[in-house]
């Protein structure tokens, strides 16, 4: 299902939008050394109660996971690239740490990841990584306008992701939102320019380059959610919600 939304629906998606980015920054805030991942999950919880809105994740049971999901953000550190099941896992200096949310409120869904580092421990490798994901990311915004095509946004982010010397995986990548989080058209982090969907105003999209630093082979955790790296490797991950206007690509989650 594609959805087109009108001015009404966009302007409840721009307020969905501000409050993803408003928690996840909330959270980055207050994630330090000694921070359990189950706090940061009581953390967004409460902020999504409290505001009125709905937790995408906790009813979530898709077919790729041991659903359902059961908690309100993605935690994943290190060497967990998506879908982090919070755990009792306590953080440490120097951890990388990736915080993916989606909220649904007055029924339009909003979208968003972050990764950054714990601490004060140097890590120029996992910081460039993080940058890595970051510039695919805008370059995928740049890409998406009306007229354009899905693979153009594709193209873009893994132009940027291959000649920083990352392996590409294309089996999870970005996706349409609205009124669910999970919509077509999938938007893989490679392809082709000129192929695929037409980008037209009203359409929600949710763009989100990643990386695993020597690998692009994802191994399931134990727990039937996380996915990780194969090799063990570390990972980043960057994610916007964005919407196609007439002028171009407008930002929803966007922290303030």
């Amino acid at each position: 299902m594609i959805e087109i939304l009108n001015p009404d629906e966009l302007s409840r998606a721009k307020q969905t939008g501000a409050l993803v980015a408003d928690i996840l920054q909330s959270i980055k805030a207050r994630s330090t050394v000694g921070t359990n991942l189950l706090d940061i999950d009581r953390w967004a919880r409460t902020m999504i109660i409290e505001a009125g809105a709905k937790s995408c994740y906790v009813d979530y049971a898709p077919s790729f996971g041991r659903g359902p999901f059961g908690h309100y953000i993605c935690t994943s550190v290190n060497d967990a690239v998506l879908h982090g099941l919070p755990h009792d896992y306590v953080l440490a200096d120097g951890d990388l740490l990736t915080l993916d949310l989606a909220v649904s409120l007055r029924g339009i869904v909003a979208d968003s990841a972050i990764s950054f580092i714990i601490g004060n421990a140097p890590s120029p490798e996992s910081a460039a990584m993080i940058a890595v994901t970051e510039r695919a990311l805008a370059a995928g915004i740049a890409a998406a306008r009306p007229g354009a095509r899905i693979g153009d946004i594709s193209f873009a982010i893994g132009t940027v992701l291959t000649d920083a010397g990352y392996p590409v995986n294309t089996e999870f990548g970005g996706h349409g939102v609205g009124s669910t989080m999970h919509q077509d058209p999938h938007i893989a982090n490679s392809g082709r320019p000129g192929r695929g969907y037409k980008l037209r105003p009203g359409l929600l999209l949710a763009l989100e380059p990643w990386v695993m630093a020597d690998t692009a082979q994802l191994v399931t955790d134990a727990d039937g959610w996380t996915l990780r790296s194969a090799t063990g490797c570390r990972t980043a991950h960057s994610e916007h919600t964005i919407a196609i206007t007439g002028d171009g690509a407008e930002i929803l989650t966007l922290p303030k």
